[in-house]
Order: C-alpha cells, then sequence, then structure tokens
C-alpha cells in the first residue's frame, strides 16, 4: 500500500547540532514536502511521541512519519528509545531509521532485531545527505522501507550497514 500523504513530517533524534543542521537543510534541499523537526535525545524522543512534557498536545507534536535515530545520545540513547517506541502499541507502526556514527555489528543486529528499518552511517558529504533523504523519502512513499529492500543483507544474510 503507497503511502498518499503529501506533506510529511520527519522526526530527528539526535544531541549533535551540527548533524541536525545538515540534516535540515539537506531536507531543504531535497524538495521533499513537510517538515523537518528534531528532539536532542531519547527521553525528549519518548516525550514527543507520548505527547509530554512540553509536547503535550498532537498540536505541538504532530505524529511523525518517520523517525531517524541517532543511537548515542545522553539522558537515553537510541537503542533504549527504539526498543520503547516498538513495544509500544501506538508507536511500533513508526518507521524508524538509525542514522548514526556507529558501525558496531552487535549495533546493527541489535537494531535490526528491535524493529529499524535501516542503519545507515551518517553522511559526510552535503550532496550524500540529500540522496539519502531522497531514497528513504521514495521507500517510505512506495510503503517498501524495509531491510530487504534497501539492499541491507550481505552475501551470509547478515546485516550491513548502509553507506549513503
Amino acid at each position: 500500500m503507497k503511502m498518499q500523504k503529501e506533506s510529511l513530517v520527519l522526526l530527528m533524534a539526535d544531541d549533535d547540532e551540527d548533524d541536525c543542521l545538515l540534516l535540515g537543510s539537506a531536507f531543504n534541499d531535497a524538495e521533499i514536502t513537510g517538515e523537518m523537526l528534531f528532539v536532542g535525545d531519547g527521553r525528549e524522543l519518548l516525550e514527543y511521541l507520548q505527547h509530554e512534557g512540553e509536547y503535550s498536545g498532537p498540536e505541538k507534536a504532530p505524529r511523525p512519519d518517520l523517525i531517524l535515530l541517532d543511537l548515542n545520545m545522553p539522558r537515553k540513547d537510541g537503542r533504549e528509545a527504539l526498543k520503547e517506541i516498538k513495544a509500544n502499541p501506538q508507536l511500533k507502526n513508526i518507521p524508524v531509521v538509525i542514522l548514526t556514527t556507529t558501525k558496531e555489528e552487535r549495533d546493527i543486529d541489535y537494531c535490526y532485531r528491535t524493529g529499524a528499518c535501516a542503519f545507515i552511517t551518517k553522511p559526510v558529504a552535503y550532496e550524500d545527505s540529500i540522496k539519502m533523504l531522497q531514497s528513504i523519502i521514495e521507500k517510505l512513499r512506495t510503503d517498501s522501507l524495509r531491510p530487504t529492500d534497501l539492499g541491507s543483507f550481505n552475501e551470509a544474510g547478515k546485516y550491513k550497514l548502509l553507506i549513503f
């Protein structure tokens, strides 16, 4: 089933302001219709998703169509946040793409087993960030944002990280 929604809400959880600025600019230059929102760590992500604190009410925290999640953050890291999102019946269907600097096989395996759609190392180049976002959004719009559709298995059947 294809996503019919024209305007998308992307939510990025990352404590690195430079990465947020880079992806925010790339989102605009990728000409994606919608908005990209940012939270600083896993705890703030869950507050946003559960409409708590400063995010009380859906008007302050529109439901995201996609979450871009860093793993290494203060207060609550991305691994914990991913586990809580996928365990929550109201949140588990939101696609989560891991966007991080780590390349540890145990992290890659954990994230896929916990329900992440993709595990991507952070792009360094700006143009690569634009291409990455366009690719993710295309997969989201065609309802094919799944690990196998993004070619994330190696020959041995193990998950591999995606680099754009």
